[in-house]
């Protein structure tokens, strides 16, 4: 008889566990250090949490970095574990309710759409204030914040490629090839973002930034798992992925602005720099086939659609208004100091 050593059964590489910011993230953190199916706590309910709030947000990246690269010393059975499942799905429903409620009224894709395509001329979000007269030390919490998105660009929009067919897969394969480097692997994107990070001398783990961030960025990148992992969601998680090509090139080319005015090394440049040209001939391809192709295929997901990108901008809008508020009160804008 054979037994399974532990640095088998255990991830024994990946980011440390963060930590907890109340009992839901605690009880979640916890229940990760013990081995997979022991029980959690009956009592523990996401009813009464903030749905946008650091307790929710951070159980739910935990739960959700279980289908990315875990954590280390974490038994890899907490990913299908049904008790945390549970959990996670009530927390999911917290979200989801929320999100429905403040992106509005049901419409269509093309009026979702319509309204991103153009930028009003009196922009205001952090890509103008770092353009304009962010200092060095904003653009390193914005990347450090940033890197729980960058850090694993494109992975959540894979979710959806077996889940889409014909016209609509093909130009999603398409566009992820570019994300992921078009086989070349130091030009794949989240490649690219860690080199940026360490043009500013920021540490390029994957995960090391999760302590610092607000509850507003985890909010936005659980956005994506949230929609990846749910096949009912795929309308979603296409339109989620149209707003992000969308609206990608021209705040790159303000930040990439930024970073040549405060003197950023080329890596740092680059990343932003490669996003302006790229991501111009990506909106075109999402919009005309990944967007049209499944509407023809599958036309009752138009308002999933509108809603995934209503979302995305809902919550970028949001992590925009705490980011700015901060850096124009001359403080931080992370929970600690870089």
């Amino acid at each position: 008889m054979s037994t399974t050593a532990p640095a088998a059964r255990h991830h024994i590489t990946g980011p440390a566990l963060p930590r907890s910011r109340g009992e839901l993230s605690r009880t979640v953190r916890q229940a990760l250090t013990r081995p997979a199916g022991t029980p959690l706590p009956r009592r523990v309910t996401a009813a009464h949490a903030d749905p946008y709030g650091d307790d929710l947000q951070l159980a739910l990246y935990l739960c959700y970095e279980l289908h990315y690269r875990s954590f280390v010393g974490v038994d890899p059975g907490w990913e299908w574990e049904p008790g945390l499942l549970r959990l996670r799905a009530e927390m999911e429903h917290s979200f989801l309710s929320a999100l429905r409620a403040d992106t509005g009224s049901p419409r269509n894709a093309a009026e979702a759409l319509a309204d991103i395509l153009v930028e009003p001329v009196d922009g205001d979000g952090p890509s103008h204030f770092l353009k304009e007269r962010g200092e060095l030390w904003q653009f390193r919490e914005y990347a450090a914040q940033r890197s729980l998105y960058h850090l694993k660009e494109a992975d959540p929009h894979a979710w959806v490629i077996p889940r889409l067919t014909g016209r609509a897969k093909a130009a999603m394969v398409a566009v992820e090839y570019d994300e992921f480097g078009a086989g070349r692997p130091e030009r794949i994107h989240a490649r690219l973002f860690a080199d940026l990070m360490a043009d500013l001398g920021l540490d390029t783990a994957y995960g090391r930034y999760v302590d610092t961030a607000g509850a507003e960025m985890l909010t936005s990148v659980n956005l994506m798992s949230l929609f990846g992992l749910h096949r009912a969601l795929r309308g979603a998680l296409v339109g989620h992925f149209a707003a992000v090509e969308t609206t990608s090139s021209p705040g790159s080319r303000r930040l990439a602005h930024g970073l040549r005015r405060v003197g950023a090394g080329p890596a740092a440049v680059h990343f932003y720099a490669e996003h302006v040209e790229a991501d111009a001939v990506h909106e075109q391809i999402v919009r005309r086939d990944v967007v049209g192709g499944l509407l023809e295929t599958e036309p009752f997901l138009d308002q999933d659609i509108a809603f995934g990108v209503d979302a995305t901008v809902w919550t970028e809008t949001r992590l925009g208004n705490h980011l700015l508020t901060a850096w124009r009160d001359g403080r931080t804008s992370l929970r600690t100091p870089l």
